[in-house]
């Protein structure tokens, strides 16, 4: 039997579930204000795939190309994203009392950052459906990934982003071509012009969970995740929650393999979302057990990932907090910088202060006892720290 490139059936929405036609561009549900998930032919993949083929194919992100969007294998635009690194963490599981302790290293990919799987195939996607321009706003590093993608699509982008963003985020997008627009303000003043920009001159706008395709190439770290530790999931995930779609995508992937039959047991991780202190609106909602989240005022941490006063997905991020029985935690950008050290000097991991907030994490869940020495603990770093250097 001829499998297809891609299962790709349609779009749904996550809150009302009306089904949208996934061959022609689509942004967000128009009556729920809410995002668009991709949906699968499970019960024709689950008959005509198997896990361990995808093992024997190149490494990179869309060796899992039937579980993904792009239908022709001709749009993919990639830079060789995925297949990131799970590292063992021994002394600092010694420091926590924590035997097996991991962390899923996403610096290793383009551009830096986990941004660019997500930027991979919303551009593919964005091609293939004929998209002429796009445009983003940024807290720095979706900017990037998506000016190097764009750039090698061939399509313009412009990328809108705080103007204290780290100057390695405004360089690398002004380098391979992008027009930056730098705003006094947070995310969410930039995204008010990206919209704008968008109105003005047809661009899709690609910000966090307003299209339906960078959540597809985030979901494949869940992918990597499971393979790696042989189809059992660990007990815990620890991550960094900005706009919070890779804590989502990551959930949205192991419902898929489990659709598909390819996990080994029932077992799912309880997830945890961490924020800063200084903007810290999923912890909030969380602990009120909240379906959305308010717009957190005077947002303010130097971990400028994280400064997101609103994720548009918040409704799946504290979903997928409750249905994971996991946690949201906030920590302060004093802890980050001593956690960021400390995952340095120990692990010889200079992650990026994203990165560095989970393991800041990891002494308020042993604090509470959330966490025992014998579960597997995997903390997702997000970026480089080269990033953030000024």
């Amino acid at each position: 039997m001829t499998t297809p490139f891609s299962y790709l059936t349609h779009l749904e929405c996550s809150h009302c579930r009306q089904n949208f036609e996934a061959n022609r561009v689509q942004t967000f549900c128009p009556a729920c204000q809410t995002p668009l998930l991709a949906c699968y032919d499970w019960h024709a993949a689950a008959a005509c795939l198997h896990r361990d083929q995808f093992q024997t194919r190149r490494k990179g992100m869309w060796r899992w190309h039937e579980l993904l969007p792009v239908q022709d294998e001709a749009h993919i635009v990639t830079l060789g994203e995925g297949d990131t690194p799970i590292l063992p963490l021994p002394r600092l599981g010694e420091d926590f009392g924590l035997e097996r302790l991991y962390l899923k290293d996403e610096s290793l990919n383009p551009t830096g950052t986990f941004k660019a799987r997500g930027l991979s195939a919303a551009v593919s996607r964005a091609r293939e459906l004929g998209v002429r321009r796009l445009t983003i706003p940024t807290a720095g590093n979706a900017g990037g990934a998506l000016a190097a993608y764009a750039a090698r699509a061939g399509i313009p982008a412009q990328v809108f982003m705080p103007a204290d963003t780290p100057s390695a985020n405004i360089e690398e997008s002004r380098i391979v071509g992008a027009q930056v627009t730098l705003v006094e303000g947070l995310i969410s003043d930039a995204a008010r012009l990206s919209v704008e920009a968008a109105r003005q001159n047809g661009a899709l706008d690609v910000s966090t969970f307003k299209e339906p395709y960078r959540m597809e190439g985030k979901k494949t770290m869940g992918y990597e995740i499971a393979e790696a530790f042989g189809w059992h999931l660990p007990d815990v995930i620890v991550y960094p929650a900005g706009g919070g779609m890779g804590l989502a995508a990551i959930w949205k992937a192991f419902g898929e393999l489990r659709r598909l039959g390819w996990l080994e047991d029932e077992h799912l991780p309880r997830m945890v979302a961490v924020q800063a202190s200084g903007c810290a609106p999923v912890v909030a909602a969380f602990e009120k057990r909240a379906a959305t989240c308010e717009f957190w005022q005077n947002a303010q941490t130097h971990a400028s990932g994280l400064r997101v006063p609103k994720s548009f997905g918040d409704r799946l991020i504290l979903q997928t907090l409750y249905e994971s029985n996991g946690l949201a935690v906030a920590v302060s950008d004093e802890e980050i910088q001593q956690a960021q050290q400390q995952l340095a000097r120990r692990e010889g991991v200079f992650a990026a202060p994203e990165g560095a907030a989970n393991v800041a994490a990891l002494h308020r869940l042993r604090e509470r006892n959330w966490l025992t020495p014998a579960e597997s603990v995997l903390l997702l770093n997000t970026g480089t720290g080269l990033k953030y250097l000024r």
